[in-house]
């Protein structure tokens, strides 16, 4: 529901509204041991030096201490709060922290060359299911491993801006090889050029170069147009430069860095999918609930400006809920003051992203968007991941998703608040699906009484009356949490290797937005609850970790908590104030719990080797928590 809470560090008060969740310490990045998991034994996938790809290896000291120094950062909360040292300054230290200690070098303090452009990739080599160091078994693709060891570039990260430097949107959110993607861009620079960064791991950098275009005439457009009574915000811009996707940009998360001749600097995030892909694994990014978000040109679908007015911050002040949007459009740029333009994926994204791909995982990428576009392309593959911030589904989507897992298609929700609101898609003068629409009020909108499956409330709502609990099996409950995650199972598979114990604390994991288990409430009743931990700054309710099967199909993960993804965080050569350092004590035993989720949820049908328990109903039952009233806001 909210992106406005995020981890802290221990020590120190939740922070609002960075859009980076997570907050720490360095650790030694160390996961749990653990014995062998069911399935292959193929020795470990192998680097370019031919060393074991390792599944969470170990982070020197000696090199955490050198990024520390050498980054300076100043607050380690904010993606876009490079000021102090500045973006240049903090892509040299990578450099200087890496050649210290004996470390490839992956960024020069200058702007990387263009790489070649008639390269073409190697043929794909099969995908093996691989014994990873650590003894847990999950489906490697060699095309990943191979990628991530292509060295990275730190200049992917970026200096802040002013409101209106430089600033575009694309006209696909993703797309193909063999696809032009024309982008639109207002800048005060007199050229720029673009730089395309496909993310992962990448020695730890988090991105590699695949492309870069040749300098552009820069010009300001026109001011956008709002349209009542809907308070849409659309551009209307002339297009000012065409990005081909070739063969050499392989499926992923991308980053269009827009850089202007005078230092200005914005994201316009790209995923590159595979639409034949039957990769094991999709992740999958939010750009809905991004977008839901947005404030650009003063309206997002939780706050607007009244009278018309424009204005071009993420911060929400002066705008009213009463004046929101209540269609908002693709056809603008992301909030420059959110993540440079990248919205919520840095923080709530990138650490699922970055961890998977360090591990080689078998994995492809789409949006939700395209969810909802080719929700059958989703039986292709065996499991869904579900990132930090999942808020807005359309009908496709829920019902896409539903027949997949009753076929045996995995499903993990890594956050809290999925699935929470629906919406409707329609096309804008650029394409389809371009319009995102949200009332967020029965009584407002036109489809009540014509169609009420189709009305955009709160899923849980009338007329709809579908609660995520019969998708996730957990409910949302509330915002502004600040609480331990608590280990209530601990001879869960889950937490096999991970080295946690029967009511051991994950410090300050539990905060923002979370949901828990509710017995009696719509949905699967043989939900395993394996965290449970107080909230008792939320009047004593409670945040689960929950896991069901279907019988004869598959199985759905829920973290229970907004700041999961967060406290995965381990780049060790992205500068702190860009994204945080591994939290000592939770981040080592997330990363062994995700490994195991993998090994189970990449390999097949859940209900075939993982059933469900139903220990929710102990942990529940007579003398347990009360059950709690979901507390409902249309603001946050």
């Amino acid at each position: 529901m909210s992106s406005e809470f995020r981890h802290s560090p221990p020590g120190e008060p939740p922070v609002p509204g960075d859009g980076v969740p997570g907050d720490g310490v360095p650790g030694d990045g160390v996961p749990g041991d653990g014995g062998a998991q069911a399935g292959g034994t193929q020795a470990g996938p192998s680097g370019p030096d031919g060393a074991p790809v390792r599944s969470a290896g170990p982070v020197p000291q000696s090199r955490i201490d050198a990024r520390r120094a050498a980054s300076r950062r100043v607050h380690r909360r904010a993606f876009i709060g490079l000021a102090v040292a500045g973006g240049a300054l903090g892509a040299a230290a990578v450099a200087v922290a890496a050649d210290a200690h004996g470390h490839p070098e992956t960024a020069a303090p200058r702007p990387p060359a263009a790489p070649a452009r008639d390269s073409r990739p190697p043929a794909p080599a099969a995908v093996v299911n691989t014994r990873l160091a650590d003894g847990v078994t999950i489906p490697v693709n060699p095309a990943i491993v191979a990628e991530n060891a292509k060295t990275g570039d730190a200049w992917w990260v970026t200096t802040p801006q002013q409101a209106g430097d430089i600033e575009g949107y694309a006209d696909q959110a993703s797309a193909s090889v063999g696809d032009t993607v024309t982008l639109f861009v207002s800048t005060k620079a007199t050229s720029f050029h673009v730089e395309a960064y496909r993310m992962g791991y990448y020695q730890g950098i988090g991105g590699r170069l695949v492309w870069q275009s040749d300098e552009v005439g820069g010009t300001r457009q026109a001011l956008p147009t709002v349209t009542p009574p809907t308070n849409t915000i659309v551009c209307n811009w002339d297009p000012t430069i065409t990005v081909p996707i070739g063969p050499t940009w392989p499926p992923g998360a991308y980053l269009l860095k827009l850089v202007g001749s005078g230092g200005e600097q914005q994201f316009v995030p790209l995923c590159v999918r595979d639409d034949t892909s039957r990769a094991a694994v999709v992740i999958q990014s939010s750009i809905t609930t991004w977008q839901a978000y947005n404030r650009w040109g003063g309206y997002s679908l939780y706050y607007g400006n009244s009278g018309g007015a424009l204005s071009f911050t993420h911060a929400p002040g002066g705008g009213s809920f009463a004046n929101r949007a209540r269609i908002v459009s693709f056809d603008r740029p992301y909030d420059h003051d959110w993540a440079s333009g990248a919205a919520d994926f840095v923080g709530n994204e990138l650490p699922v992203i970055s961890h998977a791909e360090r591990l080689g995982l078998d994995v492809t990428y789409w949006t939700d968007v395209d969810l909802h576009a080719r929700p059958q392309l989703l039986s292709n593959h065996r499991a869904l991941l579900s990132l930090g911030h999942d808020e807005y589904w359309s009908l496709e989507m829920r019902d896409g998703a539903q027949q997949a897992l009753l076929s045996g298609v995995n499903l993990a929700f890594l956050g809290a608040n999925a699935c929470y609101r629906q919406i409707r898609m329609g096309p804008s003068s650029l394409g389809a699906n371009r319009l995102q629409t949200c009332y967020k009020s029965a009584a407002e909108d036109p489809m009540t009484g014509v169609d009420n499956a189709l009305v955009t409330v709160n899923w849980p709502q009338p007329p709809v009356s579908r609660p995520e609990s019969e998708l996730i099996g957990s409910t949302y409950q509330d915002v502004g949490a600040n609480a331990d995650m608590v280990v209530s199972d601990a001879g869960s598979w889950l937490f096999a290797g991970s080295g946690l114990v029967q009511g051991q604390h994950l410090t300050r994991l539990v905060q923002g937005e979370f949901d828990r288990y509710v017995p009696g409430a719509p949905g699967p009743t043989n939900v395993d609850v394996v965290a449970h931990s107080l909230v008792a700054n939320r009047g004593g309710n409670y945040s689960d970790v929950t896991w069901y099967t279907v019988p004869g199909g598959g199985g759905v993960f829920a973290s229970g908590n907004a700041s999961w993804v967060g406290a995965l965080s381990d780049l060790p050569l992205v500068p702190g104030n860009v994204l945080p350092d591994p939290v000592p004590g939770v981040t080592d035993p997330l990363l062994r719990v995700m490994e195991n989720l993998y090994a189970v949820v990449a390999l097949g049908p859940a209900s075939l080797t993982n059933p469900s328990q139903g220990t929710g109903e102990t942990v529940y039952g007579a003398g347990g928590a009360a059950i709690r009233t979901p507390v409902p806001s249309n603001t946050a």
